[in-house]
């Protein structure tokens, strides 16, 4: 929802692009509509309030500023018009009288998909006849209805009224109307000092059968903390059902600041000498990182692909490189919202600063860290309090979601959502976070998109990476029952994925990082010892490989109970911890330390109490 401090760009913009909106961008979207509608009497001489309401609900406008309507006037038979055109839009009516007529009432009114926040009726200069103002403030902007009189002398003093009722309003604020007035006149020229004409001049209105004069218009006052981009307008093609054509204008207003960004940022993969910073925004925006040692002396990054920015999304990934190993940096996240992106023109909201955060990356001989594994959440929000809690009183260097701990994906809305449920929680924009994919990440409708919400080590659902002086090794076991199952429906290859990695396995263990390694660790969802799935792929194809691979320890989960096996007691050829289940009574959080040579394994419940603990 748009503020009433909400600001603006204005730009005039010859059509639509192909850039997509987001539902924010979608909701950011105003048409409006102004109509003369000749007390509803068309030009054959027909009054039929259906057919008036027919035009308005086929523009397709939420808001519309009507001209020349009676309230139960004699000429109208008793009938309340506004009302009558508001029954047939299923639109709300606010009716502001000019002069009292044949009975009751004639002026002008306000058809809008929202009851008015506040409305104020002005009188402007009226020697020929009674004029006002019909003003109403909605919770995005201020709509203005009127209809100027015949004389050029009381439009033109009509304007400073205008103007001040514009400089009063906190919102963007919109003048629309039959303003009895031509494009070249004295009037426009006038009041076009003040305010942006949004609506086409390049169409006539008057009369409506065959228009040609230019009275009805649209308008943005332009104060430079107001403005809009116009997306498009046009004259609707409506010949009979009043002597006025109507005009429609779709503005796009900005999004509000402090809603530009979906939540704090996230960081992923670390490297002595790199991060990823994650961060998703509500609107298509230019994203950047701001970086450095001290909050003073910045460094400015962006995501270049093929030589232009990556900006015609949500999703950012940006990535900050030749750090220092060891020192600590702050950063900020920047994003400017691209509203409309041409091939030759483009138009931004503000630039958005988030607040300024920091992490630290270890040095190539760090031999300290501690490190939290978390396990089968499964979006249990009770479970997900009671670690977060637990994660907030151990200082911790990064954190490991090994798999099951966020929701079935439906969408990408859903999931950037569970991502956040657990980056925000548990101080992902401070620490980096790893998501090992469970069985549970691998399902639904987006589970193949969720991949693009993070940044894993070799940009796979795999990989490994060094903790200082300590080897992690993260693997993706995939589904845990057969591709052939009819569940999966012929989508699923992960017997071909499985080979992939056993083949990264083998090429892992004769690395030069992993045999220099002090400490090596092996992470994975489903246990490749200790599974008591009756389908076990995983240990049939890595057992082999890994019989002669020397791991500290093996973390594994899946099984939802909580099980320590040391070296060999299960044909395991190094010990093997699983995690607990999503239930507060059987979770768990492996809190893994690492001071100078030493290598200890502990474990606590959900209430933080310690159940095992064991120096590897």
């Amino acid at each position: 929802m748009l503020h009433g401090a909400l600001t603006l760009c204005i730009c005039l913009v010859s059509g639509l692009t192909a850039l997509g909106q987001t539902p924010e961008q979608e909701a950011n979207q105003l048409k409006i509509m102004t109509y003369n509608v000749r007390h509803g009497e068309g030009l054959d001489g027909v009054t039929d309030y259906a057919r008036t309401g027919k035009v308005i609900r086929d523009c397709g406008a939420r808001f519309v500023a009507i001209q020349e309507v009676d309230s139960v006037t004699g000429r109208s038979g008793g009938h309340d018009v506004l009302r009558e055109l508001a029954i047939e839009s299923g639109l709300y009516p606010t009716f502001a009288r000019a002069i009292a007529y044949d009975g009751g009432a004639y002026g002008v009114g306000i058809l809008s998909a929202e009851k008015p926040l506040d409305v104020r009726r002005v009188a402007l200069p009226d020697r020929e006849e009674g004029r006002v103002l019909l003003v109403a403030e909605f919770s995005r902007f201020v709509l203005a209805c009127t209809h100027l009189s015949l004389t050029d002398a009381d439009r033109l003093a009509s304007i400073p009224i205008i103007k001040s009722e514009a400089e009063r309003s906190a919102k963007p604020f919109v003048l629309a109307g039959d303003w009895n007035s031509l494009p070249e006149s004295d009037f426009l020229k006038a009041i076009s000092r003040d305010f942006t004409i949004v609506s086409t001049v390049k169409k006539n209105t008057f009369p409506a059968d065959a228009p040609t004069e230019c009275l009805d218009y649209i308008a943005l006052y332009a104060a430079p903390e107001q403005p809009a981009v116009v997306r498009g307008s046009y004259v609707a093609d409506a010949p009979v059902a009043s002597d006025h054509r109507p005009v429609v204008a779709t503005l796009q207003f900005k999004q509000p600041a402090d809603e530009v960004f979906y939540a704090h940022p996230y960081l992923q993969n670390p490297t002595p000498d790199a991060i990823t910073v994650m961060a998703q925004t509500h609107v298509r925006a230019h994203c950047w990182v701001e970086y450095g040692t001290d909050k003073q002396h910045l460094q400015r990054t962006r995501t270049l692909l093929g030589g232009q920015a990556v900006c015609h999304d949500v999703e950012h990934k940006i990535r900050l490189t030749d750090l220092t190993p060891g020192a600590t940096y702050y950063y900020r996240v920047c994003a400017q919202e691209i509203i409309h992106y041409g091939a030759y023109s483009k138009t931004f909201g503000d630039t958005v600063r988030s607040e300024f955060y920091s992490f630290k990356l270890p040095a190539a001989d760090t031999q300290d860290f501690t490190a939290l594994i978390f396990n089968d959440l499964h979006d249990f929000g009770g479970t997900i309090k009671a670690m977060q809690q637990i994660a907030a009183n151990i200082p911790h260097d990064f954190l490991v979601f090994n798999g099951d701990c966020l929701a079935e994906p439906e969408n990408r809305g859903h999931a950037i959502r569970v991502i956040h449920t657990l980056a925000n929680d548990f101080n992902g924009f401070q620490r980096p976070i790893f998501f090992i994919r469970g069985n549970h990440e691998i399902r639904n409708a987006y589970s193949a998109g969720m991949p693009s919400l993070l940044d894993n080590p070799g940009g796979k659902t795999y990989g490994a990476f060094n903790w200082g002086d300590t080897r992690f090794v993260l693997l993706d076991c995939g589904e845990d029952k057969p591709d052939s199952h009819g569940v999966y429906y012929g989508l699923n290859d992960f017997t071909q994925f499985r080979q992939e990695q056993a083949a990264f396995l083998q090429q892992e263990l004769k690395s030069r990082a992993f045999k220099r390694a002090k400490r090596r660790v092996l992470i994975h969802h489903i246990p490749i010892w200790g599974n008591t799935d009756e389908y076990q792929p995983c240990s049939e194809l890595w057992q082999p490989i890994l019989e002669q691979a020397k791991f500290d320890i093996d973390l594994a989960a899946h099984v939802h109970a909580f099980k320590y096996y040391p070296t060999r007691e299960i044909g395991n050829p190094f010990p093997v911890y699983v995690g607990g289940g999503p239930n507060l009574g059987e979770a768990t959080v492996c809190v893994l330390t690492k001071k100078g040579k030493s290598l200890t394994l502990q474990v606590l419940n959900a209430k933080g109490e310690e159940i095992h603990k064991v120096a590897l």
